[in-house]
This record gives C-alpha cells, structure tokens and sequence, in this order.
C-alpha cells in the first residue's frame, strides 16, 4: 500500500479521500528539515503547504519518494531541480484557491483606492476625519495585470466586472483569447507600465519574474499609481517599492505577500499608504477545504493510476492518456534497455527515436523520456525515471532527439531508436502487438520477430546449416530451455543474427562453448524485464 506523508494541515475531507482511495496516510506536522527528511525514507508521496520547505539537502537520496503535491499554487518552498533530478514529480493545486485569491486582490484593490484601511484605523481612534481619507473610484481607471493564468485572469475579468479597462501581459495568451475576456493583451511588460493606474501581479515566482517590478519601471509608471501584490513576495522589489512609497511616487500598495514571512524588515508594512495583510490570499474556508480536496485526488490519482495532473516539471498527463500510452512507454523503455546492454562500454553520443504510424499520435515527448530512462537506469547510480531521465542525458552530454515518420511501413505502430556511440551505431525498432504485446522487429540491419522480454541470448554469426540445432544442444546440456526464437539475415550464407528468449540466464560455460563455434561472431545476453511487468515508475517498493 502506497503510503503518504502529510507535514502541514490539511482538512480532514483531503485526508478521507486519500484513505478511501486505498492510501496509508502518516499526519505528522511540525517537523524539523532533518525529521521531514527521515519520515521521507518511508512515503511514496508527500503533501505540503507552506508550513515545509523541501531543501536539496531533504529531497537527495530518496528513493522511494515519487510525488510532491503542493495543497496551493505557488512552488518556491520545493527546489524544483533537486526534485526533478531526483526523479520525483512536483504538482500543485492551481484551481481550489483561485476565487478565494482573486476575490483578496479585489477585495485589496478596493480597499487601497478609498483608504478603508487608516480610516477604519482613526475610527477606532476616536477621530472623525474625513479630508484625509478621500480616495479614487475605480471605474474608469487602468488595472495592468501581469500574469494571466488561472488567477489573474478571474482578478480581470472582475475588474472588467467593475467597470475598469484591464490591460495585460501574458506571454502565453493570445490577444484573441484575452478580447474574448475584454483585455487588452500585450506582449512585454513595459508596454504596460506607463499606462496603469493600478497594478497587479499574478505570476509564480522565479528567476525570471524575481524583481519584474523593480525601481526602474517604478519610476517609469504615473505619479500617484498604487501597486498590489497577493501573489509572492519578491515579485515585487521590497526596497525598491518603499523608496517610491515615501517619496510619494506611488500612492500606495496593498501586499498580502512578502519576500520574508513573517517580515523581519517592518520599514514597508508600517508606512502610512500601505495596507498589508499576513498572506491570507487562501485563507477561506473553501479556498482550505478545496485545495485539500484537490491535493488528495492529484495525488492518489498519481500513485494509483499513474495519472499526472498539474506538474511544473514534466508533462501532464491524465489517467486515460496514461493507459493510452503505458504500452508505448513500456516499448520505448525496453528499447533503450536492449541498446544499453548491447552497447560494449562505449560512450553515448546521441540518441534519436523515430515515431511511425499510430505510435507517432501518442504523446511522443513522453514516450522519448521513458526510451531515455531505459538507456541510462543500468548505468549511473542515480535513480532514473521518466522524470529525471532526459535531464540526466543531458548532464552527460547526451542529445536524445524525436522524430515521425510519415512513410508507410510494415507495422500499424512502430518505434525505431538508433544510438551512437564513439564505436559506431546500434539500432533497434519495436512494435506493440495487441494492446500489450511487445515486439524485436529490427535488430541493426537485420529484421525479424522476437519477444522483446526476459532474458535474451543474442547471437551473431554466419549464416550456415546447423546453426539452430548446435546453439540448441549446448543450451540443453546446460539445462537452459529455449522458450521462443526469432532469426534475422540480409541473405543466405551472409551475416545472420539469432534471438533466443531463455527461461534462465545461461551459464558462463555455455556462452563460452558457443563464442568457439567458427561462424560465430559475437554472442550476449540482454535482461529485460518479464512480459507484462509494471513500470518501476508507479508502483511502491
């Protein structure tokens, strides 16, 4: 039974599910790094909060540890590189928390354009001081909203709701799809900047958006705009806001995020025209009760069924797309299997696949992955998985490329996988039979149809009568039984090659009997999991 550890609150509905979807679920919050790390040793998932921070130093050496789940959207308390190079996948819950995120930035907005903030402030002060607190209607006004996923997007259209004009940056969007919306798209950040009265940010934090609103697009925007932040701290330059907030540039902010939580630096929560709020953006009922809901399907949806849904590091993919493409996925790993152990020591240069028929309508990035993870598994110390395998490829300067195919060919489906190596070139092609039944059906030059599972003898040689009966009396004398055979050759009496799927792996003695037969050329051995066993990936230790 898979089992999962919870490090943060979740509700009791998140925890119910996981249970009845067959789950062994371990509570246990308020852990330290090192006791996080420790409980790890014994979880095939994880879900967390913003509570657990997963350092590289708690992720290394985990293997049995397969899925993140982050109950919310944003990821930087993961470090999504050691993560992926570890091979477990980081999936998050973008959609429970986005009204209750959306309806905070509006509810901020709205807050910070007639000062509710110090004027509730004073009244609870005893004042009664109207002139000070004169705001500004939002109607008719500028929202700029940069980032445009889930989030932003409901924050313009209920500033569309409220009778702004909305312009945004998104570089995913197109300006169709944003008209449809009544935004106004555009394509670079500073096309908005000069324009906005207000403005929101709505992206996740990384390299590139760490310091996207920064001093010198402060000072490029209107006298008088306001700036609020219900996304991630750091999105927006702390320092940098502050200055323009004392020198009266900006009018105000609203942040309900901040780059240090709580903040240690009090100099912006405490100036006059800022209306802060500690990260409470998710922070409703519903918004708790969905996220944890989502967070348990994601999950059990993945360890159960394979199902990958909302990964920031690799591709989705739903459990009927997994069952489409699990056959194709155990080809493409068992190609790369066979190549690997065929290979005689020589480095990898470069690997391509080619895809033909129905194989090439399958989610083919995928399928190169699992081909990619099959290559390398046998040969480093890391654990490598659809994940992690194109990634550790690459840390070893191995180009994996993809193609299809529109020739028509033999086979209704058909995966071609040439190496290269400093030796030269392997190649091997596959093909599925049925819905589950895998097949050799090209081995370098030479075709045939050999089951592509269990323990393989390959052997090479001169094509000569006697072959089969020689190679079978050598086999039986060493009490290895042939449970199938396929045979390959350009042409009579030419190069041929033999391939043997064995009920045992044969004996040293017997391998070296056939290498002395004079028209052998070479003789190996390839181990390939059973027919039908399950991926690696998706089952528990």
């Amino acid at each position: 039974m898979p089992r999962v550890l919870i490090t943060d609150n979740l509700s009791p509905s998140g925890l119910q599910l996981l249970r009845q979807a067959g789950l062994e679920v371990d509570v246990r919050s308020g852990l330290t790094p090192a006791q996080v790390r420790e409980a790890l040793h014994e979880a095939d998932g994880i879900i967390i909060r913003s509570g657990t921070t997963l350092t590289p130093e708690i992720l290394q050496g985990q293997p049995r540890l397969k899925a993140i789940v982050r109950a919310g959207v944003g990821v930087d308390n993961i470090d999504i590189p050691s993560a992926t190079r570890e091979g477990i996948v980081v999936m998050n819950t973008p959609a429970g928390n986005t009204t209750s995120t959306a309806e905070h930035t509006i509810a901020m907005l709205m807050a910070l354009s007639r000062n509710i903030g110090p004027a509730s402030a004073s009244m609870k002060a005893g004042k009664w001081d109207r002139k000070s607190f004169t705001g500004t209607q939002l109607a008719g006004k500028t929202l700029a909203v940069v980032g445009l996923g889930r989030i932003g997007m409901a924050v313009a259209r209920r500033a569309v709701g409220l009778e702004m004009k909305v312009v945004g940056y998104d570089p995913f969007l197109s300006a169709q799809k944003g008209a449809e919306q009544g935004i106004e798209v555009v394509r670079n950040i500073d096309d908005l900047i000069e324009r906005c009265d207000f403005l929101t940010v709505h992206t996740p934090l990384t390299d590139e958006t760490r310091g996207v609103i920064n001093a010198e697009r402060i000072a490029r925007m209107k006298k008088g705009v306001r700036i609020i932040n219900c996304a991630r701290g750091g999105i927006v330059d702390e320092t940098a806001l502050a200055d323009a907030l004392e020198r009266g540039h900006v009018a105000g902010a609203a942040l309900d995020v901040f780059v240090k939580e709580p903040p240690e630096d009090q100099r912006l929560q405490k100036l006059p025209n800022v209306l802060a709020t500690p990260h409470l953006g998710a922070s409703t009922d519903e918004a708790q009760e969905l996220v944890a809901i989502e967070a348990a399907e994601i999950l059990s949806g993945f360890l159960m069924r394979g199902e990958v849904r909302h990964a920031v590091n690799m591709m989705p993919l739903s459990a009927a797309e997994m069952n489409d493409v699990r056959a194709y996925l155990d080809l493409a790993r068992r190609l790369g299997l066979l190549l690997a152990q065929l290979n005689k020591s020589s480095p990898v240069k470069s690997a391509q696949l080619v895809f033909r028929g129905d194989a090439a309508s399958k989610n083919t990035r995928i399928i190169t992955s699992a081909f990619a993870a099959g290559l390398l598994e046998n040969a480093l110390d890391d654990y490598v998985n659809i994940v992690n395998a194109e990634l550790l490829a690459k840390e070893r300067g191995i180009k994996i490329t993809e193609s299809i195919s529109t020739e028509q060919g033999d086979f209704a489906t058909l995966i071609r996988a040439t190496v290269e190596t400093e030796a030269g070139e392997l190649e091997a092609a596959g093909t599925i039979f049925g819905r589950q039944f895998q097949r050799l059906v090209r081995l370098d030059n030479f075709t045939l149809d050999a089951h592509l599972d269990g323990v393989l003898l390959i052997y090479r040689h001169r094509d000569v009568p006697g072959q089969i009966g020689f190679l079978g009396s050598v086999l039986g004398k060493h009490g290895v039984n042939i449970a199938h055979m396929a045979l390959g050759r350009v042409e009579p009496g030419g190069n041929a090659v033999g391939v043997f799927n064995l009920d045992s792996e044969p004996p040293a003695e017997a391998l070296a009997e056939i290498r002395l037969h004079p028209v052998a050329t070479s003789v190996e051995v390839v181990q390939l999991p059973p027919s039908g066993a399950s991926l690696p990936w998706l089952v528990s230790p």
